[in-house]
């Protein structure tokens, strides 16, 4: 039998009752910003792009919801993890791509995730860790009284207990939407005719380590919280699907390894890139992330013989192009990059990333004759994608050249606004006001940018 430890003297109750508080509420305040999302290292590609959304698109479609509505965001993370936020916003970690083998298995993933967007899950969540929350301060509080009272210990015992019933609430709820976007993704993934196997993979690739400490948890295990009666419950139904058999076929695990080929040869270390690749593997996929591997060493000439191997197999392969483009920039070569980009446009013109490249390179040629061509690439390509900062760096320094000021300063606006420096963007929107013709249709932008960056600094948002 336990007993109660003696009352403390009176000052040393009041210290241990302020630390039992303190390190409760930060304990709390810890699980309760669990799911928000630090800060992350945001990467664009079209190649990849293109392919999550060929991925995506079909699922968000038989889902109710409208795919032009959804954006998908790539993490540079190695971790394998994808999550949603409110908005209708997927990430999605590279890690999947370095670690996933089959395109089954990351569109599986994609279907699940598409289950937690159609069911509204991320906006209950807020309402659900409100309610975990109530017991939770009722605890807390009868551990302090208990404290205050003259029993530390057995105080303190209801106070930590306090934590591991809002854990246990919390994790309650979060299994059950879990389950639920299961059972979603497994109904879109029949619905497209898609096999649901690689989710089943992945789900049980992870079903044991919810035994392991959290540090040594794979992060979608601590995001996906999993439990055998879940993974039995999608084996029951993924099974029985008609479509379960399906297996990859060779064109999509080709498109799909070219990806994760350039994504490691981007993510790793060269040496550990050329490592995975020998120069005995003569397939696409290992000659494309030799090539990445090469341009970064920097080894330019190695660099184009790969890349110059796979353009002459598939000369229709803007990707192959780019990459062609952006190792002649870095090799100081604006003529062969300014080809190869313009091939990469031509074969896919409606790619605003690959205009914005051919852009640049028109501008790094420092040829006045091009300067037209330039400014008209780069604005057609931020009318389709007009969050593209470097994009508006580019422009502005067209326009400078041309002479027209108001318009570069509008452009720097522009992109000042699109990293978040608002007294930057409302600097430039400032001079711009004084050089842009009144009425037009650039003087309008430029009073909208000065008016939502004075009402959001105002607000408290001044960036920079």
């Amino acid at each position: 039998m336990t007993s109660l430890s003696a009352p403390l003297p009176a000052a040393r109750r009041d210290r241990r009752l302020s630390g039992f508080i303190t390190g409760a509420l930060a304990a709390l305040a810890m699980f309760f910003q669990a799911g928000t999302a630090s800060a992350v290292s945001l990467i664009r590609d079209t190649e990849i792009e293109i392919l999550l959304r060929d991925y995506g698109d079909p699922l968000f479609a038989v889902a109710g919801l409208d795919p032009k509505a959804v954006t998908i965001y790539i993490i540079n993370d190695p971790s394998i993890n994808a999550f949603v936020t409110n908005g209708q916003s997927m990430y999605i970690h590279t890690g999947l791509f370095m670690e996933l083998e089959d395109p089954n298995q990351v569109i599986g993933i994609m279907a699940h995730e598409t289950g937690h967007i159609a069911g509204g899950h991320i906006s209950r969540t807020g309402s659900a860790m409100e309610e975990a929350a109530l017991p939770v301060l009722i605890t807390l509080l009868a551990g302090v009284a208990a404290v205050a009272l003259g029993a530390p210990d057995a105080g303190m015992g209801l106070i930590l207990g306090s934590q591991q019933i809002a854990m246990r609430n919390f994790l309650q709820y979060s299994r059950t939407q879990e389950s639920a976007a299961d059972q979603a993704g497994a109904t879109y993934l029949e619905a497209t005719g898609q096999s649901g196997r690689g989710m089943l993979e992945v789900f049980e690739r992870f079903s044991d380590q919810e035994i392991l400490s959290f540090r040594r948890q794979d992060p979608y295990v601590r995001s996906h919280p999993l439990s055998r009666d879940r993974i039995n419950a999608l084996r029951d139904r993924v099974t029985a699907s008609a479509h379960f058999e399906r297996a990859t076929t060779q064109e999509e695990q080709m498109r799909y390894d070219l990806v994760r080929a350039k994504i490691r040869g981007f993510v790793d270390r060269p040496d550990v890139t050329l490592r995975n690749y020998p120069l005995t593997d003569q397939s696409a996929p290992a000659r494309y992330a030799r090539a990445v591997a090469w341009f970064r060493e920097p080894q330019f000439e190695r660099a184009l013989i790969e890349i110059n191997s796979l353009i002459a197999e598939f000369p229709d392969n803007p990707f192959f192009q780019e990459l062609k483009g952006q190792i002649a920039m870095e090799r100081g070569d604006a003529a062969m990059a300014i080809a190869a980009y313009g091939e990469s446009v031509r074969l896919l013109p409606d790619a605003p990333l690959l205009q914005v490249n051919l852009g640049s390179a028109l501008i790094a040629a420092e040829n006045p004759a091009y300067d037209a061509r330039a400014r008209q690439i780069l604005e057609t390509a931020l009318r389709d994608d007009n969050s593209n900062a470097f994009a508006w760096f580019q422009l502005a320094l067209v326009y400078a050249r041309q002479g027209d000021q108001g318009m570069a300063d509008l452009a720097s606006a522009e992109r000042d606004y699109a990293i978040g420096n608002l007294p930057g963007a409302l600097q430039f929107a400032m001079r711009a006001r004084q050089r842009l013709e009144r009425g037009t249709g650039a003087w309008q932008r430029n009073e909208d940018i000065i008016n939502v960056v004075t009402n959001a600094m105002r607000d408290g948002g001044g960036g920079g």
